[in-house]
């Protein structure tokens, strides 16, 4: 038989879960599930998406197989800071204990350093998602205010972790659900109906089962994540990727502001800095493709982290990453960008990082995923779609998904890939561009406010983002107007139409 986990004791975050004698019980929905391997959705990957998924699925009394390649406490450098949008939906799931336990650290908002200039990014207060507070700091019970009374806003915060423990507490939750069937297993293809295409499960390998085995669901969700194997059999569009993240654990690292994310900017691409324990804080240095100071003739990236990046560093962080340089352990994680598609083969749904990416630099994709959960809660929930073998209603709800979450992931995603752009200017209109929009970051208020909550997740509107990026390209423009000598303003002018064309 497979390695089948239910409803087992939760394990330490460090640990990985293990298997659990399952319980005898007479529920027919747990037997078929059990000996036949059938259920009414089969999830591929218990990562992010597909572990909060199975576990909003379960809920709501729907049987779920929960199938991953491993489950090791992974080790990856990106998917470590949550976002406070993410963390309010994680709080609508009823999941947000999975923040507990795990030595995550508050974030409060960024750091952005240019050249050595730093300013402060809070959250704002004034945004949807802070939490109306009594003058003792009790939260209210409703939102009614006695304007005799002021009550004050808490702002949003965010958390940072290590990711691998955060997975192990989203798959304990799981394997605490008695709805939900956690196999260890490698999962090498999906099974379809020949005549209609519908997907009907998928074939896997279980883990010391030493033969292959099949696992049927009315649905069956692709959450693969980043390397999804089934991406190209059923969405055309295929991952873009110019750059990578490499990425350092520093060890006591003296960060210039306490609970907040840092962006490092200089002559070269953005670097961020973020505490993901105690004694931990992560640092991700993009390099582009191509970048001559990381070939291998001037060294490679070691050398490149060395003699270019590390300079470019607060003084009271140099020795830190220059300690974990020595260590030696370097990770890299590739940058991509997939634009989100239409889910319109029967029995099938690809979702999370196998189905739409934007680049980590904004630290949205967590808050994408946890967002996009809750959506699909409501929108194939029992009432909404009693069976979810109706491919067609199934059909319908995701046109409705694709188009209902772009409020959200188009922000976050337009922002990401912007906000790159921006920050590993590389050409004289972007570094006017990269200019004007620090010296809006300085302005402080709304200039601040609107950028930032959007980054975070709790503004979701459009509009907002085109304003301030507009803004921004207004401001740069004038800035280089300004400081023009009177002789060179034509050639000033034409470049600031070069610039606004650029934004």
């Amino acid at each position: 038989m497979p390695l089948i986990l239910d409803a087992s004791p939760s394990p330490s975050p460090s640990a990985s879960p293990s298997p659990a004698s399952p319980a005898i019980e007479s529920s027919p929905t747990t037997i078929r599930r059990q000996e036949h391997h059938e259920s009414d959705v089969v999830i591929v990957g218990a990562g992010i998406l597909g572990t909060s998924l199975a576990v909003t699925l379960a809920r709501q009394g729907r049987s779920v197989i929960l199938l991953e390649k491993c489950l090791k406490e992974p080790d990856r450098i990106v998917g470590e800071l949550l976002q406070p949008g993410g963390v309010q939906a994680l709080e609508q799931l009823g999941l947000r204990n999975c923040l507990e336990n795990i030595d995550a650290i508050t974030v409060k908002g960024y750091e952005v350093i240019y050249f050595g200039t730093g300013v402060e990014i809070p959250y704002p207060a004034n945004a949807a998602g802070g939490e109306i507070l009594e003058a003792t700091g009790r939260p209210l019970a409703g939102e009614i205010i006695d304007s005799r009374r002021p009550a004050r806003i808490r702002r949003p915060e965010g958390r940072s972790f290590h990711h691998g423990r955060f997975i192990q507490q989203l798959r304990s939750a799981a394997m605490r659900e008695e709805n939900i069937s956690l196999i260890e297993g490698t999962v090498t293809g999906t099974i379809k109906n020949g005549w209609t295409g519908q997907v009907l499960g998928v074939e896997a390998e279980p883990t010391k089962a030493g033969r292959k085995d099949v696992f049927f669901g009315q649905l069956t969700v692709l959450a693969d994540g980043y390397a999804s194997r089934f991406r190209k059999e059923f969405i055309t569009h295929s991952p873009i990727s110019k750059s990578k993240f490499y990425g350092l654990e520093l060890i006591d690292a003296d960060l210039p502001r306490s609970m907040h994310g840092h962006v490092v900017l200089g002559e070269g691409a953005p670097i961020l800095l973020y505490q993901i324990g105690t004694h931990e804080t992560r640092a991700l240095v993009d390099v582009p493709e191509g970048t001559p100071t990381a070939s291998h003739a001037n060294g490679g990236v070691k050398e490149h982290l060395r003699r270019v990046v590390l300079p470019s560093l607060p003084k009271c962080v140099q020795s830190s990453f220059e300690k974990a340089l020595d260590d030696g352990k370097i990770r890299s994680m590739p940058n991509s960008w997939l634009p989100p598609s239409t889910q319109q083969v029967p029995g099938m749904v690809l979702l999370g990082d196998a189905m739409n990416m934007r680049h980590p630099l904004t630290g949205g994709g967590m808050t994408v995923a946890f967002n996009d959960v809750l959506m699909l809660r409501d929108l194939l929930s029992p009432e909404q779609v009693p069976n979810l073998g109706d491919t067609e209603r199934v059909k319908r709800q995701m046109r409705t998904f694709h188009w209902r979450r772009k409020n959200l992931t188009s922000v976050i995603n337009i922002l990401a890939q912007a906000l790159y752009s921006l920050f590993a200017a590389n050409d004289p209109h972007l570094r006017a561009l990269q200019h004007g929009c620090f010296r809006y970051f300085q302005r402080g208020g709304a200039c601040v406010d609107g950028p930032v909550g959007l980054l975070a997740g709790i503004i979701r509107q459009p509009f907002v983002l085109f304003y301030h990026f507009f803004a921004v390209a207004l401001l740069a423009m004038w800035l280089m107007v300004r400081k023009s000598p009177v002789w060179r303003l034509p050639w000033t002018v034409l470049a600031t139409v070069g610039v606004f064309w650029k934004a």
